[in-house]
């Protein structure tokens, strides 16, 4: 995820600056050679592969830090986040899959670079292999376990995550219900927020949020990784030479990369991609067998689905798109509660005929689960029965979520609590009606490879 975010701020910007600048950043990065002695790799396919990884690198974080942002203990020198990043031969789409850091692994023989010593092959997890062979086994067991060859390897702490984030000024967030984890300090109300680095970092970090432990977490890097490609091309940071510099020296003055990663590779990317938005990328993560796969010696690991992944890094070999092609539609507004899951009983309040049908019609086809049986509404008025001006919704108040997110698709609705109502919702169309609008979760559609797009899930 941080190397995601370093590489989004050189690539999109590189373009935009001179040769001489680029130059002069490129000199600041720590090179290393992670394809070093390499046999029997895979062949190369069409685009470019990147391997970015984040690493555990708390130590050089200041004591006052640690304590604001929950970041005690030691480093583990291990891998915190693995993402592979396909960009297309057209430069035209970024593919980001998450691999899971606990994923199970069979790393090839080698000297652990540690003790010295000499190690056959045997399973552990995938974060696991950078801490007994660095970079290089790393590259290696990533290659052996998805047949992706890969070009180019970065890598990233938590301090150049943190700067970056702050140099570009903050990236905006979106939830639609609290977010809290008492293990990182991550505390975030329903709504909108501007992430300082601190902040980015605990929201990236998190995974005690919920039962999706880091399945969830990963959703979250990808929410924010297209957040911040929202935010770097949209402030104008990245076509400033001056912020642009301030920004990536900073990014880069952590960044550990390959020796073949250099001036020139920076300025092609950034010439090719100067268009990029968060809709020019799509996130994915890779198929998961059995979340909870037990291993004597290693403890649970993440056994991958091996047909669905197998056939998703195929995809990227071959160069093919992850997201499913979306027909062009209005936006929807982001919900809590899905539609689908959603008990709607429509009532019309007017004298109005038809105007029953249309709302059940309407709402069905944004996808609230209506009763497709309209009735007349009786409402009453200072004790006279007559129609009403403002369309009502009442609801029991143990589904409250449910009321404010069947709310967002009809905008201007009056919401009243009917206790012992049950679950479902009751509409009573007034006057006002105009229209409903589109809604869905945060979980949009993800087709075969459950990949979404940058635009379906930063804010809108």
């Amino acid at each position: 995820m941080r190397m995601a975010t370093g590489l989004s701020v050189l690539v999109l910007g590189a373009g935009g600056v001179g040769h001489a600048v680029v130059t002069g950043l490129e000199t600041g990065i720590d090179r290393i050679d992670p394809f070093k002695d390499m046999k029997n790799r895979p062949p190369a396919g069409n685009g470019m592969n990147l391997l970015l990884v984040g690493t555990d690198g708390r130590d050089r974080i200041s004591p006052e830090e640690k304590k604001k942002y929950r970041l005690g203990g030691a480093p583990c020198h291990c891998t915190d986040t693995i993402m592979l990043v396909h960009l297309s031969a057209d430069r035209e789409r970024a593919s980001i899959v998450s691999l899971p850091r606990d994923s199970y692994a069979e790393v090839p023989g080698h000297t652990d670079r540690n003790t010295g010593v000499q190690h056959s092959a045997h399973p552990v997890k995938l974060n696991a292999a950078y801490a007994e062979g660095g970079p290089n086994l790393t590259v290696r067991t990533v290659e052996h376990m998805t047949g992706v060859k890969i070009d180019h390897y970065l890598e990233v702490d938590f301090t150049s995550f943190m700067k970056t984030v702050d140099t570009l000024g903050g990236v905006k967030i979106c939830t639609t219900r609290p977010l809290k984890d008492s293990y990182t300090g991550l505390d975030l109300a329903p709504g909108t927020h501007e992430l300082n680095g601190g902040q980015a970092l605990q929201y990236v970090r998190s995974r005690h949020i919920d039962g999706a432990a880091d399945l969830g977490r990963m959703q979250r890097q990808q929410k924010f990784l297209a957040s911040l490609i929202e935010q770097a091309t949209s402030s104008g940071v990245l076509l400033n030479p001056v912020k642009f510099r301030d920004a990536a020296s900073t990014m880069l003055s952590s960044v550990r990369a390959d020796k073949g990663f250099g001036t020139e590779q920076m300025l092609e990317l950034g010439q090719a991609m100067r268009g990029f938005s968060p809709a020019s990328s799509e996130f994915a993560s890779v198929p998961m067998g059995n979340v909870s796969y037990p291993v004597s010696g290693i403890g649970s690991t993440v056994k991958w689905d091996e047909t669905k992944s197998e056939k998703l890094f195929r995809a990227l070999r071959e160069d093919k798109p992850l997201a499913p092609a979306r027909p062009e539609e209005p936006k929807a507004v982001k919900v809590d509660v899905a539609p689908r899951q959603i008990r709607v009983q429509v009532y019309n309040g007017t004298p109005k005929d038809g105007l029953g049908k249309t709302v059940d019609d309407a709402l069905r086809a944004t996808g609230f689960d209506t009763t497709r049986v309209p009735l007349n509404g009786e409402v009453r008025v200072n004790g006279e029965l007559r129609g009403i001006e403002h369309t009502l919704i009442t609801y029991d108040p143990r589904w409250d979520r449910s009321a404010k997110s069947l709310a967002a698709a009809l905008p201007g609705a009056e919401l009243r609590e009917v206790r012992g109502q049950g679950a479902t919702m009751r509409v009573t169309a007034g006057a006002d009606f105009e229209k409903v609008r589109r809604v869905r979760t945060e979980e949009a559609d993800s087709g075969e490879f459950d990949a979404v797009t940058g635009d379906q899930v930063a804010c809108p």
